[in-house]
């Protein structure tokens, strides 16, 4: 039962008698006026939901008359939901009033009000009202829904800082204490320098000033050098600031040491100190001279990988991983003794695991997509016999149900999602390597073959990105590839796209931050804990931090961030503060000694 529902069910009968008194104007000892207009009301009920009304009256104890107290400020219709609320433990809160109730129940201590108009504010809270929201709670101090806004402008905040028009409304703290936070959900700083210009241009005679204390809070030497050179060091306002000189003095001492690799204190340097992922990479389980139970988590923003394993893991290779609500399901696989059926659903949360209703084919080598809710095992082998077998999961229910087979036996496959539809490509039938593909549309429940790859592929990797289907790697039955295919569903054909840096099979591979990434797998001679990514933007393949320890025929799935997934970075130590020629800064300089021309 609700909080505001048991309130209703606690209110003793006498409360239903004295405000049917109330609306008599009967035993009524006291009047409050707004506006000239007058209401009846009991002492006793007002102090009983108001600390604000208790030291009042109490204040004129020993007036023996009926007594009569001005609010002026608050309109007579708040005034009168504010009475009724102290009687009846009931509000209609709307868009339209809930301001007006807020101010009025903050000022007058109702707090059972300010309760459900924070609830009711947090419940309309999006993308278009979050800043209007956070400026409401500082001025309330309503910390759960200062937050809950903050949070969200963090996760999002190059959409708010373009399209939302409270964005220029922010104030210099306010603006300050978002873009000075790890947590801020930016990939390129080049998003804050702009939205640092667009909230400057709104006021530009009063904000101009304040470049220099914002800038400073830019991680201005993770940009690209050359937007750096040519767009931050460029700006009008950047070079006519005399306090942002020495900013830009110390980011280009930072470049230079970067560009000449030199070690770096990549966490302790506000310059370059990283933000903190929006999402992580799980790493599970796979094999390297046996099944093992390691789990790791790539820090995109740092580029670099974290041993989160705990102990209590189940070995486990060939073996699929998808993400919903929240939670890591991993399905079948082998587990260093036998082909199993089970399921594991991890909760990244409380870092805990739990046995789910397992599958009605123990198999290995399998594929897994999400679509709408559900989760699709499809193929892999049992024994030697690879199968055509799909099996549905319903988390909600926890149930399986066996659906419409795949037109061809596929064990090494790759599946992933696009649009509603399941996409599965390439693998092998027992006999060969295959080049064909398929597509499953839950509303029609079938199967049906596309257009083949140009290659054939088994222990590759099949993603969507860009609104495309990827097919990377695997091997062609001879020896692994580094070549990648992209599917347009639109006209069901395949292109070649930028090969990978290296040739790789039975690898992983996830679309985190705006970027695909490969990772480990085997190259034909040996197990390979190498990773590169691929941006479709710039069209090309570059090199990221290598995984802790080499493995192939693992999963890996991509979890939305939570605030609690700080165990799953990279640790950074309490940031510096550092403002223009700030001691820590120049410290931290001075021991990485190089020099910039400007």
């Amino acid at each position: 039962m609700m909080a505001h529902d048991m309130e209703r069910v606690l209110m003793s009968p006498a409360f239903e008698v004295f405000n049917k008194l109330r609306l008599a104007g009967q035993l009524c000892d006291v009047v409050l006026i707004t506006d000239g207009v007058q209401f009846n009301a009991h002492t006793v009920i007002l102090c009983g939901c108001s600390s604000y009304f208790q030291a009042l009256f109490a204040s004129d104890w020993n007036d023996s008359g009926k007594r009569e107290y001005q609010l002026p400020g608050i309109s007579p219709e708040t005034l009168r939901q504010v009475i009724e609320y102290a009687y009846t433990y009931s509000v209609v809160i709307t868009a339209d009033n809930v301001e007006n109730l807020l101010a009025a129940a903050d000022y007058l201590s109702v707090l059972g009000i300010v309760q459900r108009c924070c609830d009711f504010l947090h419940e309309q809270l999006c993308l278009n009202n979050c800043i209007g929201l956070l400026k409401i709670a500082d001025v309330y101090c309503v910390n759960e829904l200062h937050q809950s806004a903050f949070n969200l402008i963090l996760k999002n905040f190059k959409e708010v800082a373009i399209s939302s028009n409270e964005f220029p409304e922010l104030s210099l703290e306010q603006l300050s204490d978002i873009i000075e936070q790890d947590e801020l959900n930016v990939r390129e700083e080049d998003v804050v320098f702009e939205a640092i210009l667009r909230w400057i241009e709104h006021e530009p005679a009063t904000r101009e000033a304040h470049i220099s204390v914002l800038l400073a809070k830019i991680r201005m030497a993770r940009m690209d050098p050359e937007y750096f050179m040519k767009i931050v060091k460029a700006n009008d306002l950047v070079k006519a600031n005399v306090a942002c000189r020495p900013i830009i003095t110390d980011v280009l001492k930072v470049i230079y040491d970067l560009h000449d690799e030199r070690p770096r204190s990549d966490f302790e340097n506000p310059l370059i100190r990283p933000r903190l992922p929006s999402d992580i990479l799980l790493a599970v389980g796979g094999w390297n001279m046996r099944t093992t139970n390691w789990i790791e988590a790539y820090d995109t923003r740092a580029d670099r990988w974290v041993d989160i394993t705990q102990g209590q893991e189940t070995r486990q290779s060939g073996h699929g991983s998808v993400c919903l609500n929240g939670f890591m399901y991993c399905f079948g696989g082998y587990d260093g003794h036998n082909f199993t059926d089970a399921v594991l659903r991890f909760d990244p949360v409380a870092r805990t695991w739990q046995h789910m209703a397992p599958m009605h084919w123990r198999r290995c080598c399998v594929s897994v997509a999400v679509s709408n809710g559900f989760i699709y095992v499809m193929g892999g082998r049992l024994d030697v016999s690879p199968l055509n077998i799909v099996e549905r999961y319903d988390p909600n229910a926890n149930e399986w149900t066996i659906i419409q087979p795949m037109n061809e036996e596929r064990q090494d496959a790759s599946a992933t999602t696009l649009n509603g539809k399941i996409y599965i490509c390439g693998g092998s039938n027992g006999a060969q390597t295959t080049s064909t593909a398929e597509c499953y549309d839950p509303l029609t429940g079938e199967w049906t073959l596309i257009a083949p790859m140009r290659t054939r592929r088994r222990g590759l990797g099949v993603a969507a990105y860009q609104g495309n289907i990827y097919a990377v790697g695997g091997t062609n039955g001879a020896h692994p590839v580094r070549t990648m295919e992209v599917y347009d569903p639109a006209i069901n054909q395949w292109h070649a796209g930028p090969p990978m840096r290296q040739q790789r099979s039975y690898f992983g591979i996830a679309v985190v931050d705006g970027l695909l990434f490969a990772m480990g797998g085997s190259d034909g001679f040996k197990v390979t804990a190498k990773v590169e990514c691929f941006n479709a933007v710039k069209g090309s393949w570059c090199r990221a931090q290598e995984m802790i320890a080499p493995k192939r025929s693992f999963s890996c799935c991509t979890v939305p961030a939570h605030p609690r997934f700080v165990q799953y970075a990279a640790p950074r130590p309490p940031a510096p503060i550092c403002l223009p020629g700030n001691h820590v800064l120049n410290k931290w300089l001075a021991g990485n000694k190089g020099n910039a021309t400007d």
